[in-house]
């Protein structure tokens, strides 16, 4: 019998949501590599177009520490919802993906903080039956041990963590898909790798 692909890493992009966690301008100066998280949001942000999946972006307490960072265009994500919980899987999300995606299946995961709001999330959406993919080069905290060592605890409890260009080759599956151009193309921009190597401590 065929095992559960998305359970062994594979991505479908009918069955995916990518979910953008409080990269608000605020914690710009306190963030590590914010303006790289940024930038590797925006490369998720153009790609879910390309794909047709849906983006998900929280922001944390909003009416006090602000919104998204205006540096990311979140003008057609299918959700931007404030929160105080710091996982995002909210009610408010919850009834908004059972809408969207009755049949999801995978959440590709990306933000602020690494140990806070990502973490607690990845614990909601694991208990969920869930599929996630945590990608490590856009995701950050105020701290890199803190960081590193939520990288690992994701990675123990059933987390696939990742990155943005492994995420987008699973979902292209094709040299021949028609986006092929297009992502390929995203790809193609450097990375930071020292900020990368962090991650081999994993």
């Amino acid at each position: 019998m065929a095992r559960n692909v998305l359970k062994l890493g594979a991505l479908e992009a009918q069955r995916t949501a990518f979910f953008l966690c409080d990269i608000q301008e605020t914690f710009r100066p306190h963030i590590k590599h914010f303006a790289e998280i940024v930038k590797v949001a925006n490369k998720m942000v153009e790609a879910a177009k390309h794909f047709n999946i849906p983006v998900y972006v929280s922001e944390q307490y909003p009416r006090g520490l602000g919104h998204t960072t205006k540096e990311i265009n979140t003008d057609k994500v299918a959700l931007v919802y404030g929160k105080t919980k710091f996982s995002m899987y909210t009610p408010e999300l919850q009834a908004k993906l059972k809408s969207d995606i009755p049949n999801l299946g995978s959440v590709v995961l990306f933000g602020i903080e690494a140990h806070v709001c990502i973490e607690q999330t990845v614990i909601d959406l694991l208990n969920e039956d869930l599929t996630v993919h945590v990608v490590a080069d856009g995701v950050s905290s105020r701290s890199l041990l803190d960081r590193s060592l939520a990288l690992q605890r994701m990675q123990s409890i059933g987390c696939f963590v990742t990155t943005a260009e492994n995420v987008l080759f699973k979902l292209l599956k094709d040299k021949e898909n028609p986006v092929f151009k297009s992502i390929s193309k995203m790809n193609k921009e450097p990375t930071l790798d020292t900020f990368f190597n962090i991650t081999a401590k994993i």
